[in-house]
């Protein structure tokens, strides 16, 4: 195996695994996965040609990689599930219950502008506050099925 091909693995490997446990709703999208992967590998190999110290051409692979996906839809979703309603379920029933949610609380997300630094802007409560409303609401109509 040659090293682009062992850094394209790796790079796809550590995309997967964040878009498995943060971004449910691209975990599948191939396309997706190896364009980034791609696009990585190819900017660690350019960087390490040009001399950059090996700390450096991670940093800028890395970049690449995970670009767009440092505010998580789901990681919010079930902040909100595990604070907020934890109490009326087990706690290996929070992340379906918090994969349910998801496109529940898409019209939510869909009136904020998310940026990579969304979590740490004064908007966030008002997200969290929202979110809790539209899971009480739903779970006071449908139960927790």
């Amino acid at each position: 195996m040659d090293v682009q091909q062992k850094d394209l693995s790796y790079f796809r490997l550590r995309l997967q695994e964040l878009l498995n446990s943060s971004f449910p709703e691209k975990a599948h999208d191939q396309k997706f996965i190896d364009q980034r992967s791609s696009w990585a590998a190819n900017a660690y190999e350019g960087a390490f040609r040009s001399g950059n110290a090996i700390e450096q051409c991670n940093e800028i692979a890395n970049y690449i990689l995970f670009e767009g996906l440092h505010f998580s839809k789901f990681d919010t979703v079930f902040k909100v599930v595990c604070n907020e309603f934890d109490t009326i379920m087990a706690d290996e029933e929070l992340r379906p219950f918090a994969l349910k949610m998801l496109p529940v609380c898409e019209p939510v997300f869909a009136e904020y502008e998310l940026t990579d630094d969304f979590a740490y802007g004064y908007e966030f409560d008002l997200l969290y506050t929202e979110l809790t409303g539209t899971i009480a609401i739903w779970i006071e109509e449908n139960g927790l099925q």
